[in-house]
């Protein structure tokens, strides 16, 4: 089977999927054969082949209401990409309890929303796999991200309780680990930043392959953990974060 044909027959939903690593996601998973439904918040630049459903993740009634649209519209479900989320920044005295709920409302129980709508559906197939997008700041500890990481922290524990809990139903469940990844939400950080370009070259240099990931190198992630190929992985967290957990190099010596 050819790779633009891996997925062909399958039916995929992916969440926050109208920018962004989502949209790099869709559009990789619809090249590679799937029919793929998207949900977000404003699904409205989308075009054919992807299906746009509008959802709110912190919603349930949203979101159940966009998966049932969107199953009956493919046909059902077999791979769900949870990859929608927000961002915070700051120190744990940074941000007021209020954020903290409504951060961890959409990043961690956006995710509980979103499959549990899902999980009838996906009960059905031969073969279901959902791929949760994590992050490196589950694995690492990075400055002024207290609030982002504790949710992504929550997801990557969530995603291997899923994978327990699943497994005998024939579902598989993963995520991925992102490093920086060159989106719009962080070009919108770095615009906000004192220094923009001081700014891009340290979150380069944080990495040891010195640049930002892309998003089309996290969604090409996503879809082998999607597909038929991945068949025996499960409860697996994969990090495209450029080497920045495993790898300690040593300063480049000038000259």
């Amino acid at each position: 089977m050819s790779e633009r044909s891996e997925l062909e027959g399958l039916k995929a939903v992916v969440t926050g999927g109208a920018s962004g690593i989502g949209l790099a996601v869709a559009e990789l998973l619809s090249g590679r054969g799937a029919d793929v439904a998207v949900l977000d918040l404003d699904p409205s630049g989308l075009t054919a082949p992807l299906l746009g459903f509008t959802a709110d993740v912190s919603d349930g009634v949203s979101v159940g209401d966009a998966v049932a649209g969107a199953a009956e519209s493919l046909g059902g479900i077999d791979i769900l990409i949870n990859n929608a989320g927000i961002g915070a920044a700051g120190t744990v005295e940074d941000n007021p309890e209020g954020e903290w709920h409504r951060v961890l409302d959409v990043n961690l129980l956006g995710i509980v929303r979103t499959t549990r709508a899902a999980l009838p559906h996906l009960r059905h197939s031969a073969h279901a796999a959902i791929v949760n997008t994590c992050s490196i700041a589950a694995t690492a500890g990075l400055p002024q991200r207290a609030l982002y990481s504790a949710s992504k922290g929550a997801v990557l524990s969530l995603t291997l309780a899923m994978a327990a809990d699943h497994v005998r139903e024939g579902i598989r469940v993963n995520c991925v680990n992102p490093g920086t990844v060159d989106t719009p939400w962080v070009g919108r950080l770095l615009d906000a930043a004192a220094d923009p370009e001081a700014e891009r070259a340290a979150l380069n240099a944080r990495q040891p392959t010195g640049r930002l990931v892309t998003a089309q190198e996290v969604a090409a992630a996503i879809a082998y953990l999607a597909s038929p190929a991945a068949g025996s992985t499960t409860g697996t967290a994969l990090a495209v974060d450029g080497g920045m957990v495993g790898l300690r190099l040593r300063p480049e010596q000038k000259g």
